[in-house]
């Protein structure tokens, strides 16, 4: 049976009291984010707070992004599969 160990996660809402989250991870994962926080003289709650932060934040533009292309093909503005070829080539030229 495997047991599955947690961290609790704190943050401050707009109202200033303290809110927890208990969130469970694999003994698999906890071991990488134990061995990660020794590795670069962390503690493991800030290296899970700035994981966190990172993964919001990405989602976060990553979703203004597609409402950017969505509005974007809304308008017309799209471009040929040939320029795409084009472009990709010019990128990564074999």
């Amino acid at each position: 049976m495997a047991i599955v160990t947690g961290i609790t996660l704190t943050w401050v809402c707009l109202r200033h009291t303290l809110n927890r989250m208990e969130v469970e991870f694999t003994p698999d994962l906890q071991a990488k984010l134990t061995r990660l926080a020794t590795e670069q003289g962390r503690d493991m709650q800030s290296l899970v707070r700035e994981a966190v932060e990172r993964f919001v934040d990405y989602d976060e533009w990553f979703l203004r992004e597609v409402e950017k292309g969505l509005a974007a093909a809304d308008r017309g503005e799209l471009i040929e599969h040939d320029e795409v070829g084009r472009l990709i080539n010019r990128r990564y030229p074999q």
